[in-house]
């Protein structure tokens, strides 16, 4: 819990300085930016390694986990679901509680209809269930009594939900509200961006890496960092044991083990 409040400081402070310096048209110098070495090349040949979209994310991912022919505010409501449903659970495991869900009609009322015992025994073995039960109860009644069942339009006011990080926001709003709010960095994104080197020095937490990859990275290219990086840490850049001699960057990547 302490860990987690400073979390939403960082991003709740990201989302009210969004907009600054260049996009206001200051006429200050900019001090010249940072970039890590060879990035443009080692991001090109992940997406070539990504092309095939053979990893569990393509096929069982959030953006596959909701009903895509419900009306707009029920599939907001699903997307923000199965981004709580994720959190340290594989993708196969939450597709399956969402489809389970989506068979008791996946909606705001259904939900809050819906005991605590009853709505535990579908998801699990989602991981940390029993909170997500607790937390998918407390914000869901939020959503209804505050946005007339929506889910919010921000990342401030998202990450003010139970069990909502800055990370789910992020997706939240790329794919609930196709807006690219920031770089949604999960455990993946995390491991990868160090290994390569795309920070100045070490971060020892998901916040820090998007803060610090937000600072140089540009942005057109931060709404597919987080699919292109979680599909090639699923399938190659594994947490242990990468398969190095499988990777394209294997020659220009400073964690490679040669």
């Amino acid at each position: 819990p302490r860990r987690s409040r400073r979390r939403k400081s960082v991003a709740i402070a990201y989302e009210s300085g969004q907009g600054d310096g260049a996009e206001q048209g200051t006429s200050e110098p900019q001090r010249p930016r940072w970039e890590p070495r060879d990035w443009r090349q080692q991001l090109e040949r992940i997406r070539e390694m990504r092309r095939s979209r053979d990893a569990p994310v393509d096929e069982m991912g959030v953006e596959k986990c909701y009903d895509s022919s419900a009306p707009p505010q029920v599939m907001r409501y699903q997307v923000l679901l199965s981004l709580m449903l994720s959190s340290q659970t594989k993708d196969q495991v939450t597709s399956a509680a969402m489809l389970r869900l989506r068979q008791h009609g996946l909606t705001v009322d259904s939900i809050l209809q819906m005991d605590d015992a009853t709505l535990g025994q579908i998801i699990y073995p989602v991981g940390f269930w029993r909170n997500k039960v607790k937390y998918i109860k407390q914000t869901t009644a939020i959503l209804k009594e505050k946005y007339g069942g929506d889910i919010p339009r921000t990342v401030e006011e998202l990450v003010q939900l139970p069990g909502v990080g800055p990370k789910m926001a992020h997706l939240a709003m790329n794919i609930a509200w196709d807006s690219v709010s920031g770089i949604a960095v999960d455990t993946h994104v995390h491991r990868i961006t160090n290994r390569l080197k795309w920070v100045k020095k070490e971060t020892r937490y998901p916040e820090e890496t998007r803060v610090a990859l937000e600072d140089w990275l540009p942005r057109d290219l931060w709404r597919e960092i987080n699919w292109l990086f979680v599909g090639f840490g699923q399938k190659t850049c594994l947490p242990v044991n990468p398969r190095c001699n499988e990777c394209l960057n294997q020659d220009i990547c400073p964690a490679a083990k040669r």
